[in-house]
Parts: C-alpha cells; sequence; structure tokens
C-alpha cells in the first residue's frame, strides 16, 4: 500500500515508508510525555525522558502574556509581607497572576501540603513565606518546607549576601553567593530510638547531588563572572561523608579551570567570615553548613530582613527570604522588614525573563534603603513596613513607568 502523504519528523518514517510506525512513536512520545506529569519528581524515574521533554527555564505565560505563580503565604509575617508583594505588583502593572495556597502547620495531616507541591508542579514557579515547623509534633510529622523542596527536587538553594545602601554594619562591601544542597544531608528526616535514650540521626551524602550541586556552584560562578568557589566541609572528620562531597567538588572544579577552587573546613569558615569575609567570592556547601553559614552572612549584612533567597531545581523554582525565618513575634505589627521578601519577587521575576519589572522594583527599594529614616526597627530604625512600600511605590511612580493610581 502506498503511505499516505504526511510530515514526521520520526526517522523511521523519514527513510522508510512504514506509515504505521508514525502512529506507533507518536503513541509512545504521547505516554512518555504523560509520565512526566503523572509522577512526582519524574526526573529520579526517567532523567532521559524529561530532560528531552523539561522545558529548561522559566515557564511560558500563559495567558495574554501573563505568568501564573504559586503563592504561600506562610506563618508569622510571611501573610504580610506577601499582600505588599502584591501590592507592589499591582502597582506597578506586572504580568503576574497569583494562585494562593495556604499552608497550615499546625494542621497532622498533609494534604495542604500536598496541594501547594500540586500548585507548584502546574505553574513551575512559586513564592513563599516560611512555613513554621512545630517541634512539639512527633518525628513522623515532617518539616513541611523540607517536603516541598525534596518533593520537587529544589536542589539548589542560592544566597546572594551583598552590602546595602544605608545599613550601617561593621564590614562593607561584602558580596558572597552560597549554594547550598538543598535535600539530602542531615535533613533527610532519618531520625530513630535504637534503644531508649539513643537516637540515631542520619546523615546522607550522594556522589550525584554532590556533582550536580558543586556544577551548579561552577556554572553560575561562570555565568555570573565570579572567580573564586570554596567547598565547605569537615571531611577531617567526617572522612567518608564530607569526604565523598569534597571529591566530587575537586572532580567538577578540574572542568572549570578558569575557576579557582579552594575549600574550608566549617568551623574555621565561620570564624574567617566575621572577620575577613572579603576573601569569599562563591561557596558551596552540603545542607547543614549551608543553613548556618547563610544565617552568618545574613548577619554580617545587616539580618535577615535583607537577604532574599532561591531554590532551584530542574523543572521548578521557589522564591523566598533567605534566612527562613517566620518571625511570628513581630507579625501583623507594621513592624516587619519587607525588604527581603521584595528582593525575592524581584528575583522571581528575572527567572520569569520580565527583567525591567525586577529592575524597577529592585532599585526602587535600593534607593529606599538610603532613606535611614525609613529603616526598620531590626536595622536600627523607627520606620513601619507600610512607609517602607509607599516609598518604593513612590518611586516607582516617580520613574514614569505605566502604574496604577497611589
Amino acid at each position: 500500500m502506498t503511505p499516505l502523504p504526511h510530515s514526521c519528523s520520526f526517522p523511521f518514517c523519514m527513510t522508510k515508508p512504514w506509515v504505521g510506525l508514525c502512529s506507533i512513536g507518536f503513541s509512545i512520545s504521547l505516554i512518555l510525555l504523560s509520565l512526566t506529569y503523572l509522577w512526582p519528581s519524574p526526573s529520579r524515574w526517567y532523567p532521559d525522558i524529561c530532560s528531552f521533554f523539561s522545558i529548561y527555564g522559566p515557564p511560558p505565560a500563559k495567558y495574554g502574556g501573563r505568568h501564573t505563580v504559586t503563592l504561600i503565604p506562610g506563618d508569622g509575617i510571611g501573610p504580610e509581607l506577601l499582600n505588599h508583594v502584591r501590592e507592589v505588583f499591582r502597582f506597578s502593572c506586572v504580568p503576574v497572576d497569583f494562585e494562593v495556597v495556604h499552608v497550615n502547620s499546625a494542621l497532622d495531616t498533609l494534604d495542604d501540603i500536598n496541594n501547594a507541591i500540586t500548585a507548584i508542579r502546574r505553574n513551575g514557579v512559586a513564592l513563599k513565606g516560611n512555613i513554621e515547623t512545630n517541634h512539639t509534633m512527633p518525628p513522623s510529622v515532617k518539616s513541611r518546607n523540607n517536603l516541598l523542596r525534596t518533593s520537587l527536587d529544589l536542589y539548589a538553594n542560592v544566597m546572594h549576601c551583598q552590602s546595602l545602601p544605608g545599613v550601617q554594619t561593621r564590614h562593607k562591601n561584602i558580596d558572597i553567593m552560597i549554594i547550598r544542597e538543598n535535600t539530602e544531608g542531615e535533613y533527610s528526616s532519618l531520625e530513630h530510638e535504637s534503644v531508649s535514650g539513643v537516637v540515631e540521626s542520619l546523615k546522607i551524602i550522594t556522589r550525584n547531588n554532590s556533582l550536580r550541586i558543586a556544577d551548579y556552584a561552577f556554572r553560575l560562578a561562570r555565568d555570573k563572572g565570579r572567580r573564586r568557589v570554596t567547598a565547605v566541609h569537615k571531611a577531617n572528620i567526617m572522612k567518608l561523608g564530607d569526604g565523598l562531597f569534597l571529591q566530587c567538588c575537586k572532580e567538577v572544579a578540574a572542568g572549570y579551570p578558569d575557576i579557582t577552587f579552594d575549600s574550608m573546613i566549617v568551623d574555621n569558615t565561620t570564624m574567617q567570615l566575621v572577620s575577613k569575609p572579603e576573601q569569599f567570592d562563591v561557596m558551596v556547601m552540603p545542607n547543614l553548613y549551608g543553613n548556618v553559614v547563610s544565617n552568618v552572612c545574613a548577619g554580617l549584612v545587616g539580618g535577615p530582613g535583607l537577604v532574599p533567597g532561591a531554590n532551584y531545581g530542574r523543572d521548578y523554582a521557589v522564591f523566598e527570604t533567605a534566612t527562613r525565618n517566620t518571625g511570628k513575634s513581630i507579625a501583623d505589627r507594621n513592624i516587619a522588614n519587607p525588604t527581603a521578601m521584595l528582593l525575592a519577587s524581584c528575583m522571581m521575576l528575572d527567572h520569569l525573563k520580565l527583567y525591567d519589572y525586577a529592575s524597577l522594583i529592585r532599585n526602587a527599594v535600593l534607593t529606599t534603603m538610603n532613606e535611614t529614616r525609613l529603616h526598620t526597627a531590626d536595622i536600627g530604625g523607627q520606620g513601619t513596613t507600610l512607609e517602607v512600600v509607599q516609598s518604593v511605590m513612590r518611586i516607582i511612580q516617580s520613574k514614569g513607568q505605566l502604574t496604577a493610581e497611589l
């Protein structure tokens, strides 16, 4: 039978007159593509399929050039600050719509966090406040923040610790990028009481995850024009676990001869950070050390209210404040510093390639930082959250951009 004329990119159809293979190949492709949506973190089971079908970078705008972003208010000051972010976005006519998903840390079930994870899989991007972990809950109740990061395989936590204008600190001109492995290490949620009074907590370090976070750090360093990458470890004591992480960093470093590589033990790192932070450029480390080092660096530039953070995976990105504080003691008092959350939203806009909007809001935030009378209490001032946000919007309006009524 003479095959019907058709257009097909499958090699079989291009080289042989077998029409049946076209439909078969198309059906197989649809089945494989559907698997990437039906199973969580599909890249763990089908990495080759996912590398073919995944969209690298941000998801495309869906409706009329607008992006849909999952918004997770979280606990403490999260809802308050994210409401201000939405206000600034509306005022600046940012083409982003938010799908709000509430997560209640007090619930025993995981339905809420599963709904949030599903929404992020649908939208590809999220902006969130921190979700409090109740320490009085039994060990079977896992941290919702950890569940979100591991379920979406958000393996790279990125924090840019940078001196901000108008903020008085001991050290000036700090500019450090911290890359933290985000899915394993001591935060693997593997603990048990072997006998009464004896608890074992397992630290998981894998070659695959160590290689990919090291490669992420070096690629980021090259893309940003950085000249040095420092691996932080404790391989002198944990010779196998941290030794594997350090070895993986060395292997990756060999492929980047244009970037200087060194390593430093974590306890010495903290001392060096508070004494001579200018020596650091890009730092890469396992999960727990990243938690400690990022908080030290936040303190160097003025505190947790100033530093944004991002969590990147192969398919998804989630943006939040870098040190993941809930700030429950200052919630709904109009004194929380909105800077970190506003800057995190700018990182999100950069990820969505909405660079003009990101620059507009970021420059307004940094200009506001120069107004010391507007500084909030955490950086030595008496300004309020609302005053900072209103100043940001006034500056945006003064730039002559398309904005709503102030």
